[in-house]
């Protein structure tokens, strides 16, 4: 197992600063702690758009437009707030309905429980299952998926990883460069992989996880290169 430890020290030595990215993320402190915005940047990466591209912008748009306002401050505006008031910024109705239906759970969760909204996400995100995550009522959500769930968990203080096709793609080029084999066809195998994976490299689920979208390359430069500015934002 040291060259598999090895093989990924390589890849990492080429995400310099994602251990402070993945600390703040655990730490539900991702764009500047403010939960709405994690919620929306959750909701608009559900339908599979290019992250950096496609749904950064997006969520920096909308906060200019609604959480710099005023307009929404707390998760409860948040689901309060109709798709028609956010069309001309994020057309997709489906995945704006998981931003309305995360803010209410997760707003009437914390108010039954005397927490604020970050609290509430983390509270969640603690307790949540991840095997009868389909159970939980944010699993239940439409338009939620494992990835998307996933990823709240992160946001709010989880170290784990998500099944997303890219991190599959690069975990298993590290296992084939290693000559080891574990499981990775299924979503909850390869969960328990990666966690393996970060047990004997030293490494966080959430650091391997991050690390294989960082990695690949647009154009001339690796994303951790290209995107580091907004890294330090979000």
């Amino acid at each position: 197992m040291a060259e598999l430890s090895e093989i990924v020290d390589k890849y990492m030595t080429k995400t310099t600063g994602l251990k402070k990215f993945c600390d703040r993320c655990l730490r539900t402190q991702r764009w500047n702690g403010n939960v709405v915005l994690m919620v929306v940047d959750a909701a608009f990466d559900s339908i599979g758009l290019n992250y950096f591209n496609s749904i950064v912008p997006k969520v920096v748009e909308f906060e200019e437009a609604f959480v710099e306002s005023g307009v929404v401050k707390n998760l409860k505006e948040l689901s309060e707030l109709p798709h028609e008031r956010v069309k001309n910024i994020w057309a997709n109705e489906r995945s704006w309905g998981v931003a309305n239906s995360v803010a209410s759970y997760l707003y009437e969760f914390g108010q039954g429980r005397g927490l604020s909204d970050r609290e509430a996400l983390r509270k969640w995100a603690g307790d949540a299952p991840l095997e009868d995550w389909k159970q939980d009522p944010v699993g239940r959500i439409r338009g939620i998926g494992l990835t998307t769930y996933q990823y709240l968990r992160m946001m709010g203080g989880v170290d784990t990883a998500m099944p997303d096709k890219i991190v599959k793609r690069v975990v298993e080029e590290i296992l084939d460069k290693a000559e080891v084999e574990m499981p990775t066809s299924g979503d909850f195998e390869f969960i328990k992989t990666v966690d393996k994976i970060a047990e004997i490299s030293g490494y966080r689920p959430i650091e391997i996880c991050w690390m294989t979208w960082l990695v690949q390359s647009e154009g001339d430069k690796i994303r951790m290169e290209k995107y580091r500015d907004v890294l330090d934002r979000i």
